[in-house]
């Protein structure tokens, strides 16, 4: 089992009073966006080393438990050990540190104690060494943290856990030089606000299907930054997608099939980007309810295609198209998934290709043959399953 140990107890340099880990970063406070990182790389628990309790650190805690992991708040080296699973791995969060999910996951993975170093002489990191220092990520035995505890209370805890683990052999892994400008340890709210809009839009997945990673991803990643950093409300993104498929529609009922559609892909975007943006602020509603916008977008477009088209060759390949699309989600088995599969995303896409060609009846029935193709590997993959 893999656990996370974050230490939130510095205040910050430019705020009295305000506790570093609770300062913006992109749309979240530091210490949700270090939280993130550890339940992407697979921690189960996480144990907060505070200070003190505040109102934002209690909304940050309250806010990270939502994301289905345990999250506890402790003072000491003792209380942490009373609060950590017995056979759990440690994944050490430094106070102020700010890196990448690739950083975290590396030193996840990892087989033996290990402390990520370098040689930079930034003042915020702890030397280990007369060359080194530690980058504020490790990966302990949770009897590291016992070792810890055993020692006087009025060491401090992180300087402690450090000590021990460097006594105690961990491997040093000295942190890559093309990552060390996404790494580093900062407490300065000013400093946190440049580099937290860009870091955030990092932890968007990747999906596996083709439209969704090579066109709306890195769309999402793109506008992401900018959208948080002007605090543009996710009710205000999904009323412009709204207005966009809206616009689509009146569009696709008029006859020009290919500007129709076009707008309907454009909406698909938006909508991608306001799930995008209710995920990174833990709006469960909103983001539910752009993602599932996307499949309604697409199924309605197919419809108004086939009703405008000849009828009733036309609706019917449309009803056609969205049934098997919706059997084919119902059928998706993550585990199981294949690049080149459709995605609602993928539909209205090929549908616009054909459009601009003026063939409507073609256009239906290429994107209901991939759905229909798509589902036959889905079906397959599941009678393959062992």
């Amino acid at each position: 089992m893999l656990a996370g140990l974050i230490f939130a107890t510095e205040d910050a340099d430019d705020r009295m009073g305000v506790l570093a880990a609770t300062l913006p970063f992109g749309g979240l406070t530091l210490i949700e966006f270090q939280a993130r990182l550890l339940a992407a790389a697979g921690a189960m628990q996480i144990v907060l080393v505070v200070a003190r309790m505040t109102p934002e650190l209690l909304g940050a805690i309250s806010r990270i438990g939502r994301r289905g992991v345990s999250v506890d708040a402790v003072r000491t080296a003792a209380e942490a050990v009373e609060k950590l699973h017995p056979l759990a791995r440690v994944l050490v969060v430094a106070d102020g540190v700010v890196t990448t999910g690739d950083v975290v996951q590396a030193i996840a993975l990892m087989p033996h104690d290990t402390l990520l170093v370098t040689d930079e002489g930034d003042p915020h990191y702890e030397r280990v060494g007369a060359d080194t220092a530690w980058a504020g990520l490790a990966l302990l035995e949770g009897k590291r943290v016992v070792e810890a505890a055993a020692l006087p209370r009025d060491y401090d805890f992180q300087s402690t856990l450090l000590r021990v683990a460097a006594q105690a052999g961990a491997d040093q892994v000295h942190l890559d030089s093309h990552m060390a400008a996404t790494h580093g340890i900062e407490r300065s709210a000013q400093a946190l606000a440049r580099r937290g809009n860009g870091m955030v839009a990092a932890l968007v997945a990747k999906p596996l299907r083709w439209v969704d990673r090579y066109l709306l991803a890195p769309l999402v990643r793109l506008a992401l930054p900018p959208l948080m950093a002007r605090t543009v409300p996710t009710f205000g993104v999904i009323g412009a997608g709204a207005a966009v498929a809206l616009g689509g529609f009146v569009t696709l009922l008029a006859g020009h099939g290919a500007i129709g559609m076009g707008l309907v892909c454009g909406a698909i975007v938006i909508a991608t980007i306001a799930a995008a943006i209710a995920w990174v602020r833990d709006e469960a509603g909103p983001a539910r309810f752009a993602d599932h916008a996307r499949s309604g977008l697409a199924a309605a477009a197919a419809l108004l295609v086939g009703y405008r088209a000849d009828r009733p060759a036309g609706l019917i390949l449309a009803v056609t198209l969205v049934i098997v699309a919706v059997l084919l989600e119902r059928a998706a088995d993550p585990a199981l998934q294949r690049r080149w599969w459709a995605s609602p995303a993928a539909y209205p896409l090929v549908l616009f290709v054909l459009l601009v060609f003026g063939q409507p009846l073609l256009a239906l029935g290429a994107a209901g043959l991939y759905a229909a193709a798509t589902l036959a590997s889905a079906i397959e993959g599941f009678r393959r399953k062992p």
